[in-house]
């Protein structure tokens, strides 16, 4: 595709990054997590999972800048809608991922050329998703870019039942320090994706309150480079719409469609090759 809507816009966001500034506070000294933060964090993807669908921000670095990525995540159904931004108004538009891969709308829902107009809100947003045709929409599934990582853990971060403490326990967690975050206070936390399988993989870095909600996770990959995924824990009416993923056609091995969710937390790659 020589459109300025084809994946150039996503390819953007996984070349070579810079480093998102991040607000630390406190001097605590790094130290194993105790017994009772362990279950505090073994309760995290289950509130989380309580509370979809509901907002999330994921911010992944640019070359002189960031992507941002606002969205209504449903983890009762693995599918996420929001809207996609790198600061330019000719890379800005809709997106919608599940399972599977992500889809980019196209400019305007008639079809004609230039940039959608930004909505004022998610909410509109989500609205602009629900009223754009299932054929308007560019699909593609994963890749090992930082952006799909990006998505993929979005829809890891919440399980229908509590995760056992004890396992929790074994991969060695660690209490990192407390950080601030719109005046309200969390303790970061060091520990490998709750679904890992992997020995050494790389731990991610949680933002959990006193009541084991969580508020951030990070993911460092190599070369400082950083994925950030905020989590309000707002709701946004309406929820994820089908639209979508409504008569979506097959692409590679099965429909992008319905499909079991792959490993949300896979293995860091260590290179991000600009999407096709």
């Amino acid at each position: 595709m020589r459109s300025p809507w084809t994946w150039a816009a996503l390819a953007v966001v996984t070349a070579v990054c810079g480093t998102l500034p991040f607000t630390v506070t406190g001097g605590d000294t790094p130290r194993p997590l105790s017994a009772d933060g362990a279950r505090r964090m073994a309760l995290t993807r289950f509130r989380a999972y309580r509370d979809s669908p509901a907002e999330v921000t994921v911010r992944a670095p640019l070359p002189g800048g960031t992507a941002v990525v606002r969205a209504v995540v449903d983890e009762h159904r693995h599918r996420a809608v929001g809207w996609f931004d790198t600061g330019d108004a000719a890379e800005r538009g809709l997106l919608a991922w599940d399972g599977t891969g992500l889809s980019l709308a196209r400019p305007r829902i008639d079809g004609s050329a230039g940039p959608l107009a930004k909505p004022a809100s998610l909410a509109e947003a989500v609205r602009d998703a629900a009223r754009v045709s299932p054929a308007s929409w560019i699909r593609r599934t994963y890749g090992p870019a930082s952006l799909d990582t990006a998505l993929r853990l979005t829809l890891g971060l919440a399980a229908a039942h509590p995760d056992s403490a004890r396992l929790l326990a074994r991969s060695a967690p660690r209490h990192l320090r407390q950080d601030r975050i719109d005046g309200r206070t969390y303790d970061v936390l060091s520990a490998p994706p709750p679904t890992s399988a992997t020995a050494g993989e790389q731990p991610l870095t949680y933002w959990i309150d006193r009541a084991g909600r969580l508020r951030r996770v990070r993911a460092d990959l190599d070369d400082d480079r950083t994925i950030v995924v905020d989590v309000t824990g707002e709701k946004v009416r309406p929820g994820v719409p089908d639209s979508p993923w409504t008569a979506a056609p097959r692409q590679g091995r099965g429909e992008l469609r319905d499909q079991p969710p792959p490993n949300p937390h896979p293995t860091v790659n260590h290179s991000t090759p600009p999407m096709s």
